[in-house]
Formats: structure tokens, C-alpha cells, sequence
């Protein structure tokens, strides 16, 4: 751009910082302003596939893709589909040491590692921690973000990245999420090729997904010898809140959600009898599949905020970074800030439909009665290069 503009982006999340990072590589400075009071503040979730159209693109143009490999196991690339017998109706194995970049399509890198990668290439002092956003507004002049202790922060452009529940949103649109009718409760096991041998055995080197009587088991294998678990169930929304899944009181946990899976394998039923720590209840909320906005003068989202969808298509993170990615571009390759804001939108507006009506049709058909087939047929078209269904 001719002249430099006060950007401010709200939420340190994988979206924002590819932001951050891509803008920086242009010499374009942007402030980060994020609620946590430091990166360790909270767990940053499981393991992530970064897909080469969108989440390894984002990473090339912020000049990271050499740093994210020796990061990334695409060893941990397999995927299975289990019965609730434990009976194997599919799998795609992980790929061979030495297939390349073949071998290597979507490797697996801990959400935790990424983001680090991320805040390491910024300049000290680009993200502002501990800096909860109150409201935001239009201006008169420039929008604004209010934050927590008062104080008001003016920009030429204002960014939501601050995920599902963004106090940006509201400037522009007035969507908000809706419960999808499934909730994840999150377990994690640790240690598990010396704790957990059988754990380790089913789930295998990648992802597995057990489904049956409209509900699943889903593992994955994350970096430090760890498995993370979700199991999903359809439930009232109030049910994840309700404090029967108490995170504090985790064996009574345990009991409750084992009941939900009572004749299962007992293989898979040690997903959760053996689970380390603390369980959550997570509802699962998604905004429309056609969300989009008029053009807000000096505002605009990305990732979450923007096109917020269950995770069922494996598109959230990889489109947010990719999101931060376009956006970075058209800021750093047009001189009229509205002009960019156009360029980064009217693409991203289809891509992300198509994503979230991927996603929700997945989360119908895998949670169907007849999820289980569904499912493999899904993959192996997927795997064939055919439509999924």
C-alpha cells in the first residue's frame, strides 16, 4: 500500500498470526490483540493435516514451509474406520518413509507446534496478551476495538480472527452460530506405546473413527506419545452444560459417558476408561453454510469468525490460515485498502461455502444410522478422487 495502515487484528489464533506473519514479511506491521495472558495460557487442541491447497499454501507465502517440515509426521497419516465391534471396514495406511512429497500430502503437525512456528517469526511485542476485546464499532471515523480496562484502540483496518464467538462479527453481520445437535466430550491419553499398548495398536498411526448407533469414537495420534480422544454424541446443547461431564470429578465422568457406549468394544470403551486428566464437554456450533457480508468500509473476518463450521470436512484450521494468507496478499499488493479488502472476500466467500457444506453434510451422514457405510464410501471416493457422497 502507498501509505502504511494501523492494522489490528483481534485473536492469536493459527488465522490471525498467518495475518500477522504474511503482512510482516511485506514489511506491513500489524498489532495482535489477544484475550489469553500467554501462549501456554490454555491447551491449543489436537493434531491438524495441512492440506497443500490451502494450509501448506499459507505457509509458503509466509516463507515457513521449510521450518513447518521437520515439525510435521507425515507418518501419522493413517486412517481408519472401525465398527463398534472394533472391525476394521477401512483404512488408508500412513505413508512409507521416503515416498517424498507424495508421501507427504497432508502431514500431521500438533496445533501447539504450528502456532508456536507462527509467534516465533513475529516481532516481539506484535501480539498483545492479556488484552480482552470489550466491544468493537464502526467509528465515526476508523473502527475501534474497546478493550477490557477501558481503554479504545482506533484502526484503518480492524480484522476479526477471534474465532466462533467473535465480538467482531457484529459489525458486519448478524449471524450467529447454531448448535449443530452434537456435542464432543475431549479425553487425552498419554504415554500410550508404553501405558497404553492396546490404545496405541487400535488406533494406529493417524486418525480412526469408530462409528455406530449415531454416535463415534474419534482418536488421533498427537506428537509425544499421545492419543487424543473425542466422542460424539447427539444430545440437547443444554447437556454439554448440564455438569454431568464434569471436568473436576473426572471417574464420575468417565461412568457417564461410558454408559452412552455400553455395548461397545471394550477396546474402544478404553478410549475413555483409560483417559488421562480432566473430560470436556464441547458443543459443536456452526454459522450458516452460505454466510457472507456486505462490504464493511475499514472491517473484515477470517477463519472461525467468518465461516465457523463443524470439523467434519478437516477444513477449519487450513482455511483460517489460508484466509490470513489471501489477506496479507491483497493488503501488500493493492494500494487502496477497500480495493483489497474485495480482492481477499470474493473468493473466500464460495470456498468457505463449499467447505461448511461439506462439513455439515458429513456430520449428517457419519452420524446417520447407516453412518458407518456412509462414511466408507465417503472416503473411498475421496481416496479414489471421486465425489464424496
Amino acid at each position: 500500500m502507498s501509505t502504511a495502515p494501523r492494522i489490528a487484528i483481534a485473536g492469536a489464533g493459527l488465522g490471525g498470526l498467518t495475518l500477522a506473519r504474511v503482512l510482516h514479511v511485506h514489511g506491513i506491521a500489524s498489532t495482535v490483540y489477544e484475550l489469553d495472558a500467554s501462549a501456554t495460557a490454555r491447551d491449543q487442541g489436537g493434531s491438524l493435516d495441512m492440506d497443500p491447497e490451502s494450509g501448506r499454501q499459507a505457509l509458503l507465502h509466509a516463507g515457513l514451509l521449510e521450518e513447518f517440515r521437520p515439525l510435521s509426521r507425515p507418518e501419522d497419516g493413517e486412517l481408519r474406520l472401525l465398527g463398534k465391534d472394533a472391525t476394521v471396514g477401512f483404512r488408508i495406511p500412513a505413508p512409507e518413509p521416503g515416498e517424498g512429497d507424495e508421501g507427504e500430502e497432508r502431514p500431521e503437525i500438533d496445533r501447539r507446534a504450528l502456532r508456536d512456528l507462527l509467534l516465533r517469526s513475529l516481532p516481539e511485542g506484535t501480539v498483545r496478551w492479556g488484552h480482552k476485546i470489550r466491544s468493537a464499532s464502526p467509528g465515526p471515523g476508523r473502527p475501534a476495538l474497546t478493550l477490557s480496562d477501558g481503554r479504545t484502540v482506533e484502526a484503518d483496518l480492524l480484522v476479526g480472527a477471534d474465532g466462533a464467538w467473535s465480538r467482531i462479527r457484529p459489525l458486519v453481520s448478524e449471524a450467529d452460530p447454531v448448535y449443530s445437535g452434537l456435542s464432543y466430550v475431549d479425553c487425552l491419553l498419554r504415554d500410550v506405546d508404553t501405558r497404553h499398548p492396546a490404545v496405541a495398536e487400535l488406533v494406529g498411526r493417524g486418525t480412526m473413527f469408530a462409528l455406530a448407533d449415531e454416535k463415534g469414537l474419534i482418536a488421533q495420534r498427537n506428537g509425544g506419545d499421545r492419543v487424543r480422544v473425542y466422542a460424539a454424541v447427539k444430545a440437547p446443547e443444554e447437556w454439554s452444560r448440564s455438569g454431568l461431564i464434569d471436568p473436576a470429578d473426572p471417574v464420575a465422568a468417565k461412568k457417564r459417558l461410558l454408559d452412552l457406549f455400553p455395548d461397545w468394544d471394550e477396546g474402544l470403551r478404553a478410549l475413555i476408561a483409560e483417559s488421562d486428566g480432566p473430560l470436556v464437554a464441547r458443543p459443536i456450533h456452526a454459522l450458516p453454510i452460505d454466510h457472507r457480508w456486505d462490504r464493511m468500509p475499514g472491517v473484515t473476518l477470517l477463519g472461525d469468525a467468518a465461516h465457523l463450521m463443524s470439523p467434519f470436512a478437516g477444513a477449519g484450521a487450513n482455511l483460517a490460515m489460508l484466509d490470513g494468507a489471501e489477506l496479507g496478499l491483497a493488503l501488500a499488493t493493492h494500494d487502496d485498502l477497500e480495493t483489497a479488502l474485495n480482492a481477499y472476500e470474493t473468493p473466500m466467500f464460495p470456498r468457505a461455502e463449499a467447505a461448511a457444506a461439506q462439513s455439515a453434510d458429513n456430520l449428517t451422514d457419519f452420524f446417520h444410522p447407516d453412518g458407518l457405510r456412509i462414511a466408507r464410501e465417503t472416503f473411498i471416493a475421496l481416496t479414489s478422487g471421486g465425489e464424496a457422497r
